[in-house]
């Protein structure tokens, strides 16, 4: 496995984010060894709100929802995947599969020990932190979902099936112009040009191109068993479980009621909506995200 990494330069400069990442080392079965930046920021003694990320973007995605948090005396804690952010890139598309991803951030989670972990997870960050939470139920103790599911071959949206083809057809992956064509605000240059940061040229992009091919929509796909057993933990999680999607995304709508009708801990929860926000949501309404994710912390607490 050939690892690229992004020179620190390209990170200069970013607009709201002046934080500093912190570096896990984690084996990968290949023998590779990858590094894997987190943003982790607010009292160290404090119990974590994971803030998981997915495609494509990165930690940057986050940065008025924590210091939002940090402010209501949180600590946030904020990863790169693998592929993404200041994390560590392999070079090739079929270095990345569902299994890997889900057993990267396993390992990320193991290392840095965390408990008591309240998951808040969007777009792939679900895929990826709903299997962390059927792995280690014991580690969390609540999950905000937001525009996201666990699919097991039950087919897609038309409107994920137009971002597959894209995704996979495009000559130049658009980073920058995917998140803002996904969010319902405009965003600046500058925060457009941060999303194509961690990206000096197409070959920093394997990652990024690969995720939408291995959302598991079709019965025969790999991680659709993987899947299914996660769905028998999370069908049998009893602590506290809120949705928070957006009413502007077409690609997951419909994906919260899926959601609190299988999990037990969505019972009596205050189950939301967040008003003008697309797929990006947190693009659109940091602050209404982050006061979610306080005041849920605050009622189950």
């Amino acid at each position: 496995m050939q690892v690229l990494r992004t020179p620190d330069e390209r990170f200069a400069n970013l607009p709201d984010f002046p934080y500093t990442p912190h570096y896990t080392d984690i084996r990968d079965a290949s023998g590779a060894t990858l590094r894997i930046a987190t943003i982790d920021e607010g009292p160290r003694n404090a119990a974590p709100v994971l803030l998981l990320h997915g495609e494509p973007t990165w930690s940057f995605l986050y940065r008025k929802i924590i210091a939002r948090l940090v402010a209501n005396g949180h600590r946030a804690v904020a990863p790169d995947l693998v592929g993404f952010g200041r994390s560590d890139k392999p070079s090739e598309r079929a270095d990345y599969t569902y299994e890997r991803h889900v057993k990267w951030m396993s390992d990320w989670l193991v290392a840095n020990d965390l408990r008591d972990i309240t998951l808040f997870c969007q777009d792939w960050g679900g895929l990826i932190g709903l299997r962390l939470v059927a792995a280690f139920p014991e580690r969390f103790a609540r999950v905000v979902t937001a525009n996201t599911f666990l699919p097991t071959g039950a087919g897609a949206t038309p409107a994920f099936e137009a971002w597959l083809n894209f995704s996979q057809s495009v000559p130049v992956f658009p980073t920058g112009m995917i998140i803002n064509g996904g969010s319902v605000r405009d965003l600046s240059q500058a925060e457009m040009d941060a999303y194509e940061a961690p990206y000096p040229d197409e070959s920093y992009k394997a990652g990024a191109r690969q995720f939408p091919a291995l959302v598991p929509v079709k019965p025969d796909m790999p991680s659709v068993v993987e899947n299914i057993e996660a769905w028998k933990v999370l069908e049998a999680f009893k602590k506290p479980f809120l949705t928070a999607f957006s009413d502007q995304d077409p690609i997951t709508r419909g994906g919260d009621a899926r959601l609190q009708s299988r999990i037990p801990g969505c019972t009596g929860q205050q189950h939301t909506t967040i008003q003008n926000g697309g797929h990006f949501l947190q693009e659109d309404q940091p602050d209404a995200v982050a006061d979610v994710i306080d005041a849920f912390i605050k009622r189950t607490r």
